[in-house]
């Protein structure tokens, strides 16, 4: 008696069922229009508080008028900005700000990169300590700040000159050592600022490559070129982006220090004079709105130019 036996059959495959798309998809547009409704406000308020005013700038900006006298008020359109663009004080005054802004910034990140190193490095006893001393100066006002500059490089009552030996030279009665006087009270207030940044750049580069590099025999400056600024770029770029956003409107250290006399007016500076001083408000406005560009403009090319990653900088990646 012959017995045949059956093929063992196969259990159907079964696949995976996966969400239906439609539940995630609502799932998504929930979160999104629950993202909505909680910036909202914010957003709204975002607006209120700087949108109105550019507006209101751009939209004063083409009349012709003084405050003395509003209701003569002449409607010029773009006649203010080709007055100012067409006027060597603009092109002077955007000169020295971007003189003031390439060296406060540049300067700023190499020692705010050698602080944030030492922060980065020092032991854990005395680290609250050594941030504590170095934020000092970044939580004195600016305008206390950049009075004791002039008080020390004052001609009369200051204490560089005799120090230094100098007798009665007049550092703020000469353009360039007035802005160099400029830069270093920029430079000494606004470090910290730079040097945080950095060490919370710092605290994200892996020390599994630092030790590796080391292994291989790589020296400090070997691995400070190739492992710890590649992956401190992007704390890098947004600290520059910042800096050089703030720098550009200096106006408190040159109104103590100098009042723009001897070719030191920064464009913000410019735009006092001829709002407040001058009571012209069209050139004034007009004035507000160029600068008001030429920050975007900054902005634009270090988000875009350089590739600034915010992202990356926030830690989300």
């Amino acid at each position: 008696m012959s017995t045949t036996t059956m093929p063992p059959t196969k259990a159907p495959k079964t696949e995976p069922k996966s969400a239906p798309k439609g539940a995630l998809s609502d799932r998504a547009k929930g979160e999104r229009r629950l993202g909505w409704m909680l910036a909202g406000p914010a957003f709204a308020v975002m607006l209120l508080v700087t949108a109105y005013p550019i507006l209101q700038a751009f939209y004063e900006s083409l009349f012709d008028y003084r405050l003395t006298d509003p209701d003569n008020r002449e409607f010029t359109w773009f006649s203010n900005y080709a007055v100012i663009l067409g006027d060597s004080i603009w092109w002077k005054a955007l000169a020295v700000t971007l003189f003031i802004t390439v060296v406060t910034v540049a300067v700023e990140l190499v020692l705010g990169f050698a602080l944030a190193m030492v922060m980065h490095k020092a032991l854990k006893a005395v680290r609250p300590l050594v941030r504590t001393a170095i934020l000092i100066p970044y939580a004195i006002i600016t305008v206390v700040s950049a009075f004791s500059w002039w008080y020390a490089f004052n001609l009369t009552s200051g204490f560089v000159n005799t120090w230094t030996g100098l007798g009665d030279y007049d550092w703020f009665g000469h353009q360039w050592s007035a802005l160099a006087v400029i830069c270093l009270s920029e430079i000494w207030k606004t470090t910290p600022f730079i040097s945080l940044l950095l060490l919370a750049g710092l605290a994200q580069v892996p020390e599994v490559l630092q030790e590796a590099a080391k292994v291989d025999g790589a020296t400090w400056l070997q691995r400070l070129w190739k492992v710890t600024i590649p992956n401190m770029k992007a704390a890098i770029m947004v600290a520059l982006l910042f800096r050089a956003l703030d720098a550009f409107r200096i106006f408190d250290n040159i109104f103590i220090m100098t009042r723009g006399n001897n070719n030191t007016e920064s464009v913000s500076f410019l735009a006092y004079r001829q709002t407040i001083s001058r009571l012209e408000i069209g050139l004034g406005s007009a004035l507000s709105v160029l600068v008001f560009l030429c920050v975007v403009l900054i902005a634009v090319i270090f988000i875009k130019g350089f590739k600034v990653d915010l992202a990356s900088a926030r830690g989300e990646r």
